[in-house]
C-alpha cells in the first residue's frame, strides 16, 4: 500500500498538468498569443493550440477524457492507486514530447498523428526520446514493433547509395536551369555511367525537391478573326508522323507577356518539321499581325530543295486566310489544311511544342526588369539551341540537325 502522502503528491501532479492546460486555454483565449504562453510554459505553440480546440469541442472535460476512460466507477472519477495516477502523469507528458519532436526534428505540420509516420521517422522520434521514456513505451504509442525500430534504424545509419546518383541530378538540374524532367535526367545520369531507373529516378528528384515548374495558362490570345476566307479541310487528322523532311509542316502563334512595366507582349511564330520536330524557321515581333505569320512562312519555304511542297496545318486563325498567306502557299505549292474551330488537339503537336518552350525556357527563369529587345533575342538563341543541340528521347537523345546529319540529310 502507498502513503496518503504519496496518493496525494500523484494526485497534486496530474492536477497541475490538468490546471496548467486549462490555464493555458484561458490565457489565449484572453488574447494572449499562443507562442508566448507555450514559451511561458515550456511546450510547443501546437501543443497550445491543441489544448484550446480542445476545450472548444469539449471543455474542461477534454482534460479529464483519458481519466475517465480508463478508470472503473463513475465518470471521472480518480484511481486510488498512486503508480496509476502516475502513469497518466507520464503518458501526458510523453504525448507533449511527442508533439514537439513530430514538429521540430521530423518537419511535420503540427498536429501530425505520430503514428502516422514512416517507420524511419518514428525511429527519429524514439532515439529523441529514448533517454527520456522506454523503448516499450515509445514502440507501444507509435504503434511501430521493436524490430522494425531496429531495422529503420540500422537503415537509417547505413550509407546513402544513391548519394553519387543525388549529387548529379541536382547538378544537372541546375545545368538546364531546373527545365527538363525525370527522362533527360535519366539520360544524363547514364551517361555520366550512373544507372537509375526511372522511378528512382523521379523518387530521387522528389526527395531532392528538384521540381520542374509547372506550366501556368493564363488566358489565351487567339487570332481567330472570322470566316475571312473559305477554310480548307483538315488533311492532316491529328496524325502527326513525317517520313521525310519538308513533308508536313505545322505552324500557330503563340505570345509571352513580359513582367517588367511599361513593355510590350512578344509572340512567336514558329514551321514546325513533323520529321522530326525540328524547326523550319521562326519569326518573333512585339505584333501579332500577318506580317509575323507571313515572314516565318516564307523563311521556311526559303530552305525547300526542288521538288519539295509540303503540307502546312494551322489552325483558324485569321493570318491563315487572308491574301497573303494564300498567296505563298500557292507560290509555292503548298498544300494547306486546317484544324476544326476551337480545337487545339487538331494541332496538338505544335501545342506541344509550345509547352515544352515554355516550361523550359519562359517559366523557369525571372524575366523581372528585362526589355522586350533583350528578351526576343534571348528567345531566338534558345530556338537555336532546341535545333542544334537539345537533345530528344525520341530521336535518341540527338537534337534535330544531329539526327539530320546521322541520316545524311543535312551538312
Amino acid at each position: 500500500m502507498y502513503s496518503r502522502e504519496q496518493r496525494e503528491a500523484a494526485l497534486e501532479a496530474y492536477d497541475r498538468l490538468a490546471h496548467e492546460k486549462q490555464g493555458a486555454v484561458l490565457r489565449v483565449l484572453a488574447g494572449e498569443e499562443a507562442a508566448r504562453v507555450a514559451e511561458d510554459l515550456g511546450v510547443t505553440r501546437p501543443a497550445v493550440l491543441n489544448w484550446r480546440r480542445a476545450w472548444s469541442e469539449e471543455g474542461a472535460a477534454a482534460f479529464m477524457g483519458d481519466i475517465a476512460e480508463r478508470t472503473p466507477g463513475a465518470a471521472g472519477a480518480l484511481p486510488d492507486d498512486p503508480e496509476e495516477l502516475k502513469r497518466m502523469v507520464r503518458e501526458l507528458r510523453m504525448e507533449n514530447d511527442l508533439m514537439r519532436e513530430v514538429v521540430e526534428l521530423v518537419k511535420k505540420d503540427p498536429g501530425a498523428d505520430p503514428s502516422s509516420l514512416t517507420n524511419r521517422e518514428k525511429a527519429a522520434l524514439i532515439d529523441a526520446l529514448r533517454g527520456t521514456y522506454s523503448l516499450s513505451s515509445l514502440t507501444s504509442r507509435l504503434a511501430i514493433p521493436p524490430s522494425s525500430y531496429y531495422y529503420a534504424r540500422r537503415a537509417a545509419a547505413a550509407p546513402d547509395r544513391w548519394a553519387e546518383a543525388r549529387a548529379a541530378l541536382a547538378e544537372e538540374f541546375e545545368a538546364v536551369g531546373g527545365s527538363r524532367g525525370y527522362r533527360y535526367l535519366r539520360m544524363r545520369l547514364a551517361a555520366r555511367g550512373i544507372a537509375c531507373g526511372e522511378r528512382t529516378v523521379r523518387r530521387l528528384m522528389r526527395e531532392e525537391g528538384l521540381e520542374v515548374p509547372r506550366l501556368r495558362r493564363p488566358r489565351r490570345w487567339s487570332s481567330y478573326a472570322g470566316e475571312v476566307s473559305d477554310a480548307p479541310p483538315n488533311l492532316v487528322a491529328r496524325d502527326f508522323r513525317a517520313g521525310l523532311p519538308n513533308f508536313l509542316w505545322l505552324t500557330d502563334v503563340t505570345e509571352f507577356r513580359l513582367p517588367a512595366p511599361g513593355q510590350p507582349k512578344v509572340y512567336l511564330s514558329p514551321v514546325l518539321d513533323c520529321f522530326d520536330g525540328g524547326l523550319a524557321s521562326w519569326s518573333i515581333s512585339t505584333s501579332p499581325d500577318a506580317e509575323l505569320a507571313n515572314s516565318s512562312l516564307a523563311r521556311a519555304c526559303a530552305t525547300l530543295s526542288p521538288g519539295e511542297a509540303p503540307w502546312v496545318h494551322s489552325d483558324r486563325g485569321g493570318h491563315y486566310r487572308w491574301p497573303g498567306w494564300i498567296a505563298i502557299c500557292e507560290e509555292h505549292g503548298l498544300t494547306r489544311s486546317m484544324s476544326a474551330k476551337g480545337c487545339s488537339p487538331d494541332n496538338s503537336a505544335c501545342e506541344g511544342f509550345f509547352g515544352r518552350l515554355k516550361s523550359e525556357f519562359f517559366h523557369c527563369r525571372d524575366w523581372g526588369g528585362v526589355t522586350a529587345e533583350e528578351f526576343m533575342a534571348s528567345l531566338d538563341a534558345w530556338l537555336r539551341y532546341y535545333n542544334e543541340e537539345r537533345p530528344k528521347e525520341a530521336l535518341g537523345w540527338m537534337s534535330p540537325m544531329e539526327y539530320r546529319r546521322s541520316l545524311g540529310l543535312a551538312a
